[in-house]
């Protein structure tokens, strides 16, 4: 067999283990273990004596290749950014900022969910995982919007939805692994994620507000705060602007000049300001301890992932099928964009049946370059000639493109993990109810890609400004 043939018949095998309930990170290092060693043997032609050379080789390659990834700095930005998320929790911080989106915007039409939305665009600011935001809000909103009249289906939705900001706005573990992946700037592809997010949040809310007009008793508004009751509030919720702030000077100094150090020292800081907030407010070393382990579990399973992945990325490597993808794409006669939109709708289908980190990570090194190699051009030229902007400008919109339909996959049924850490924080509802839930957004994320798609410039304004 070609080494092709060989890649997509171990391609084939691992959709089956995954299938078969295996976890990603395992299917894809078993899957990826055999290709290697598959690959090494047949160039000796099969022979019974040389299976024992092919599989030191296989061993040795599959040994070095994590390593050498995983020590990569940039991936040190992973626990920082989680750490801060669950440190602001056991601070108080995101009770303080829910607090205070309930008094600037509860008096808005359906005010206390369009609250959520924004409490939990704030969280993702400083918080690294979905899961977490997802889990930190489904204990602070749900119950407040319970006893305001809304319904439990819809409550829970609004959760799990708000929950997938954390995936776009830095600081995101996700497009720190986009960043791994590509080999791109992780600050640049950080601060393209602001504004999108925004976008994403201001989407959600215009639904809420929406569905507030249009339906009867759907959720009153949340009134009787006076200025100075809004003013105040912000007070104990500043210490997440600030760590917002020294997250985005560190990547982008708006004085001109070089940055102030690079994404992963910002991280690193922004922990160690939270750290001190949460100590100055009292917290206790059962909440420092609960803090660290919940790091420790979340960054350990994602650098599983990305462990079992990266065996399975260099046998595509050995198997050439990456290349052999972009020369198809890159063959085809139709627009680049109707070709950008299937990829984009290919994402929308497996994000339901995989998680949003191994869904990226074993797609991108194949996709990538197809990408990449619209209109049959090398990385700049077709950039440039398929969507008119440079290579890697096109490398940041197509990373928050696949990052806005993994955040999508977050809430799509049977997989969507956020729907099932909010019914698994809550013994009162099901994940049916929270799939219910959320389906109302499903529109507002289509509207938001489309809109991304359209216009560029959503994505890459603040990028191109660094």
């Amino acid at each position: 067999m070609e080494p092709i043939d060989i890649g997509i018949a171990v391609s084939i095998i691992m959709v089956i283990f995954v299938f078969l309930g295996m976890r990603v990170a395992f299917a894809a290092a078993v899957a990826g273990f055999l290709g290697l060693l598959w690959i090494f043997w047949a160039k000796k032609g099969y022979n019974p004596e040389d299976f024992g050379w092919a599989l030191g080789v296989a061993v040795k390659t599959a040994g070095q290749v994590p390593h050498s990834k995983i020590s990569s700095q940039a991936l040190s930005l992973i626990p920082t950014f989680i750490l801060i998320g669950y440190l602001a929790y056991y601070a108080g911080l995101t009770k303080a900022l829910f607090d205070a989106a309930k008094r600037w915007v509860g008096w808005l039409p359906g005010g206390m969910a369009v609250s959520t939305v924004f409490a939990t665009a704030g969280f993702a600011a400083v918080s690294g995982a979905s899961v977490a935001t997802s889990a930190v809000f489904a204990r602070i909103a749900i119950p407040e919007m319970l006893a305001v009249g809304y319904n439990k289906q819809f409550a829970a939705g609004v959760v799990a939805a708000g929950g997938t900001l954390a995936s776009l706005i830095p600081p995101s573990a996700i497009l720190v692994i986009y960043a791994i992946i590509v080999e791109q700037d992780v600050g640049k592809l950080l601060l393209a994620g602001f504004i999108p997010g925004a976008f994403s949040a201001v989407i959600y809310a215009g639904l809420i507000v929406g569905m507030a007009l249009s339906i009867k008793n759907f959720g009153p508004p949340v009134g009787g705060f006076t200025w100075k009751e809004r003013f105040t509030s912000i007070i104990p919720a500043f210490p997440i602007f600030f760590v917002v702030m020294i997250i985005v000077f560190f990547i982008y100094n708006p004085f001109g000049g070089d940055p102030f150090g690079t994404p992963t020292e910002g991280g690193a800081l922004g922990a160690a300001v939270v750290l001190l907030v949460a100590v100055f407010k009292g917290m206790k070393w059962s909440q420092l301890k609960s803090a660290l382990l919940e790091t420790a579990k979340l960054s350990a399973m994602i650098f599983a992932i990305i462990w079992g992945v990266l065996i399975y990325v260099r046998f595509l490597g050995f198997a050439q099928l990456p290349k052999a993808f972009a020369e198809y794409i890159g063959g085809l006669e139709q627009s680049p964009m109707i070709t950008l939109i299937m990829i984009l709708l290919a994402y929308a289908v497996l994000g339901m049946f995989m998680d949003a980190i191994g869904m990226l990570l074993l797609t991108l090194p194949v996709v990538y370059p197809a990408v990449m190699a619209l209109n049959g051009g090398e990385f700049v030229s077709a950039a440039d000639s398929a969507f008119g902007m440079s290579g890697p400008m096109c490398a940041i919109w197509f990373g928050i493109l696949v990052v806005k339909m993994a955040e999508f996959c977050l809430i799509t049924p049977p997989i969507g993990l956020n729907c099932f850490v909010v019914a698994g924080v809550r013994d009162d509802i099901t994940v049916q109810d929270v799939f219910r839930g959320v389906t109302p957004f499903f529109v507002a994320d289509a509207i938001t890609i489309a809109l991304l798609v359209s216009f560029p410039a959503i994505v890459l304004w603040l990028p191109s400004m660094a």
